[in-house]
């Protein structure tokens, strides 16, 4: 007897299966883009957490506005440890860095 085709609906998991499975470079793009969009939204929601504005963050860490809105912008790619340590301890937080081995980052 013929073994029945299972279909899928979910949109992602088809472009997924398509264009970027199997694929390590738009893996490691999707990775990539991950972790920018990861550091953005983190600061963003220490930042709305603490009640701070942009400004108000740019003027404690000794920057300005626009370096604040860059950082939370998720294709940002200028981070430096050294502003997100600032940010970190303006906001009563440490920065803790992990490093991965490639094959475990996308398991």
């Amino acid at each position: 007897m013929a073994r029945k085709r299972k279909h899928t609906t979910d949109a992602v998991k088809i472009l997924h299966d398509r264009f970027i499975k199997g694929d390590p470079k738009r893996l490691a793009a999707i990775q990539e883009k991950r972790e920018k969009a990861d550091i953005a939204q983190q600061i963003y929601d220490l930042r709305t957490q603490a009640g701070l504005t942009q400004i108000q963050l740019a003027k404690m860490i000794g920057t300005t506005q626009s370096v604040i809105s860059r950082l939370e912008d998720a294709d940002y790619t200028g981070h430096s440890l050294e502003i997100l340590q600032r940010i970190a301890a303006a906001l009563h937080c440490h920065v803790n860095v992990t490093i991965i081995p490639n094959n475990a980052a996308y398991g």
